[in-house]
């Protein structure tokens, strides 16, 4: 049987040129759709958003569950590559205040629920979650966890700073339930990181790693970025070769996303400091090889894993599932986002909450949900979504699930990856090929038809596919 990518691991094909120019362009990562740029609500009433949110929970299985994400913002210095919603102290006085403010958000949540929720997964993502103490971080979940039951097969995992993740922070965290941690190593070139502001030593990563092997976390992820200032071929390998002395379970390989526009810390560098286009993708080609020959799986956008590991897994079983918190292997209709700027998705609408700390604070203290922005799906919506998310997480997608979309098996642009030997067309659907794996923002955005109705406007929404 043909598993699209499986081949692509022992597959060290060259990519050609004239397919890495065609292809660089700006692109969504496809977290969901439509993408936020093109949400159509630029303020959302909370009691017709509330009311989406009972909708989906009351349909959903008793056995689906729900899913969590905890925005934690603060960080003591700022990372200047970082397009993350951050803010940046050294003043811990602010944790517990933001924790209040949390539970106050999440209580609002359960009185629309009516009954407890089941909950099957839970990421902490920041900022740096890690900047919160241990007593803290146990607060806040042990407050929440008293709320809610546990889906038998319940994942936690949260994202940590080497440099401030404790023995004490993956211990306390281990007690509550967690299983799964993701560091963010980005680069480890003294040059790089110096220039990024992320130093970050090699022996606290690999401290970082042993603690959390120690205590029992069964899933250690590395998250990693080509395309970083004063990156070259060299310094990527070096990366990859000391992270593979410690063998994480999976591993991250995102392209640099350089939009000093919406991040101005970003201009701390120049272009000029950047590989150009095509260094870039060499970067990309050289780390890939890198990992496909120790035995890591490129299962999706970006994304690597050991035979072994939950997301390998799902893969296989292609049970794999893509929304706001990335890869996952649970698959939930209803992901409630709590803290700044966190995003929701209800199956039949998105919500993003308010992106300023203070104002956030200040609306959720008064009982009100702190809602930004939002989109209500349309029945094109939900069906366009489902054949992205297939695309994006099984590497095959099948027209006659999805009759509306018929047309598609003969669009030109279809046509053209065939030919190009991205994807392969059937009558009844396509799969991508081993090639067409680096290119999967690009396949999904054929069938974005938001996206192709504002044409150039998007080079400055998404940042480049390669």
């Amino acid at each position: 049987m043909y598993r699209p990518g499986i081949a692509g691991n022992i597959c060290t094909m060259k990519i050609a040129e004239e397919l890495i120019h065609k292809y660089n362009v700006p692109a969504p990562r496809y977290t969901s759709y439509p993408t936020v740029p093109f949400w159509e609500d630029e303020s959302i009433d909370t009691k017709d958003w509330l009311s989406v949110v009972k909708r989906t929970f009351d349909e959903s299985n008793d056995s689906q569950g729900i899913s969590l994400y905890i925005h934690l913002p603060y960080c003591e210095s700022l990372c200047t590559y970082c397009a993350c919603n951050t803010r940046i102290t050294k003043n811990h006085n602010v944790e517990e205040s933001y924790i209040d403010s949390l539970l106050n958000e999440w209580n609002t949540y359960l009185h629309t629920f009516e009954k407890r929720p089941l909950i099957r997964e839970i990421h902490l993502g920041g900022g740096t979650p890690t900047f919160f103490s241990t007593q803290n971080l146990k607060l806040l979940m042990s407050r929440l966890l008293e709320t809610v039951d546990l889906h038998q097969d319940y994942a936690f995992s949260f994202e940590g700073h080497p440099n401030n993740t404790t023995r004490e922070h993956l211990q306390s965290l281990y007690d509550v339930g967690f299983r799964r941690v993701s560091y963010g190593v980005q680069d480890l070139d003294l040059k790089v990181q110096q220039t990024i502001n992320r130093l970050q030593p090699f022996e606290n990563v690999a401290r970082a790693t042993q603690d959390a092997r120690e205590i029992g976390y069964t899933s250690v992820n590395f998250d990693l970025i080509y395309g970083l200032p004063f990156q070259t071929e060299d310094s990527v390998l070096n990366t990859i070769d000391q992270v593979l002395q410690l063998k994480p379970d999976r591993i991250a390989f995102y392209s640099y996303a350089h939009v000093p526009w919406k991040r101005p810390g970003q201009r701390a560098y120049t272009e000029a400091d950047l590989p150009d286009n095509n260094a870039k993708r060499k970067l990309y080609e050289v780390g890939k090889k890198t990992l496909l020959s120790h035995n890591y799986i490129d299962v999706g956008m970006d994304h690597f894993a050991l035979k072994g590991d939950e997301l390998y897994e799902a893969y296989v079983r292609k049970t794999m599932f893509r929304n706001f918190m990335g890869y996952t292997t649970a698959q939930t209709d209803l992901l409630i986002g709590l803290g700044t700027s966190a995003i929701s998705d209800a199956k039949y609408a998105y919500a993003q909450n308010e992106k300023v700390v203070e104002k956030y604070k200040e609306t959720v203290e008064s009982g009100d949900l702190a809602l930004n922005k939002g989109h209500f799906l349309t029945s094109e919506d939900r069906i366009i979504r489902q054949f992205i998310i297939d695309i994006a997480c099984t590497g095959e997608a099948r027209w006659h699930n999805y009759p509306q979309l018929l047309d598609f098996n003969m669009n030109i642009a279809l046509l053209t990856m065939a030919q190009e030997g991205l994807i392969q067309l059937y009558a009844t659907g396509l799969r991508v090929t081993p090639l067409g794996m680096a290119f999967l923002r690009n396949i999904c955005m054929v069938f974005d038809k938001r996206l192709a109705d504002r044409g150039e406007m998007t080079n400055q929404l998404f940042s480049k596919a390669i």
